[in-house]
């Protein structure tokens, strides 16, 4: 099976990434569960070897060959590949995430009503956040490809790499990818206030100088889209904020407190009738959520959100007894996904 069939099976099982390690046939991931694709065989050295190089540049080849690793995007005949190649126990391996070819809507992924609101904003730092493989990109791209279909703004992307390309819309769409379209992303987003936008998505927030240009980029009066690797909307806020110098700290909550318009955290759940569907906290920038933030009080933002619901805002178990009470998902499930189980099981006992 060469690389183009695997994408081909990748495609018409709807899988979310592929797994090229040696010692393993090649294995796909479909709903959340890995297993072998059709008709492979164990991967050796050379055979993983001849499948990942068939996806690389000569440029591509030398910098895995010097670093061990390289991201980068891929187009193929059934959509576009994020791809990620490395080196275990000496032997090449890569994953490969499958980007559909359509940008769904945000009806049709599933996901909360906010969103709506938070595509209107004119200026502001918006978070989408959750674990790796539960749906952020996606999401984002949902969310950006509305603005770009019903507004006619510039939106910058800089992203490592491009995953999602957008059609044309009311919108023009400038997306920049790492290494490609520029060589670090401080370089980038130094550069991006002299573009002219009004939307700019940071594919991640990784690190001091990310988060400090991409508050700074709100600050300046531009809505600003980006993703977090936490697993609430308090841990989203003390992230940040940790990351500076403790003497820096301060002004970087009155910053975050005057930016922040909203932080979306999500799961993918296992549902019952296959597939996995959105759950989510939501957390919306109301004046009691700024003052918290400001005076470093972000041990409380979860009562906030707990009793805010007519602002928008939701807990993750309010969202998993929402789906469990619908028939969508098992009880075992919820808890599992759940922050807070125990409040999860009083949620529940409300509607018994």
């Amino acid at each position: 099976m060469d690389i183009q069939q695997l994408f081909a099976e990748a495609a018409h099982k709807e899988a979310s990434d592929i797994h090229l390690i040696v010692g393993f046939p090649p294995m796909i991931r479909v709903s959340g569960i890995l297993f072998p694709a059709e008709g492979t065989s164990i991967l050796t050295d050379d055979s993983a070897k001849e499948l990942i190089y068939s996806t690389l540049s000569a440029e591509q080849k030398e910098v895995y060959e010097t670093n061990k690793e390289i991201d980068y995007s891929l187009a193929s005949a059934v959509g576009r590949f994020r791809v990620n190649v490395y080196m275990q126990k000496g032997t090449i391996a890569a994953a490969f995430r499958l980007i559909p070819q359509k940008i769904k809507t945000i009806e049709e992924l599933g996901l909360p009503d906010i969103c709506h609101q938070f595509v209107k904003l004119r200026q502001g730092l918006v978070l989408v956040t959750g674990p790796t493989g539960h749906g952020k990109s996606t999401t984002l791209a949902s969310m950006i490809n509305m603005i770009n279909q019903n507004r006619a703004t510039h939106i910058v992307t800089i992203e490592d790499p491009i995953e999602y390309v957008y059609p044309t819309g009311q919108s023009i769409v400038s997306q920049r990818e790492m290494h490609g379209d520029t060589h670090s992303w401080n370089v980038a987003l130094r550069s991006v206030l002299r573009e002219d936008p009004d939307v700019v998505l940071i594919g991640e927030m990784r690190d001091l100088e990310t988060i400090q240009s991409a508050i700074t980029i709100a600050e300046t009066g531009h809505l600003v889209f980006a993703t977090l690797h936490t697993n609430s909307a308090a841990q989203t806020v003390d992230r940040i904020v940790d990351v500076f110098q403790e003497n820096q700290q301060v002004q970087v909550r009155l910053q975050l407190s005057n930016v922040l318009e909203g932080v979306l955290s999500l799961r993918l759940i296992p549902s019952l009738s296959g597939g996995r569907i959105p759950a989510s906290e939501i957390l919306t920038a109301t004046p009691a959520v700024r003052t918290l933030i400001r005076e470093g009080k972000t041990h409380q933002i979860d009562n906030i959100i707990q009793t805010s619901a007519e602002f928008g805002m939701q807990t993750l178990e309010t969202s998993l007894a929402q789906s469990v009470r619908s028939g969508a998902i098992s009880l075992e499930v919820a808890n599992a996904f759940a922050l807070r189980p125990e409040e999860l099981g009083r949620l529940l006992q409300r509607t018994v």
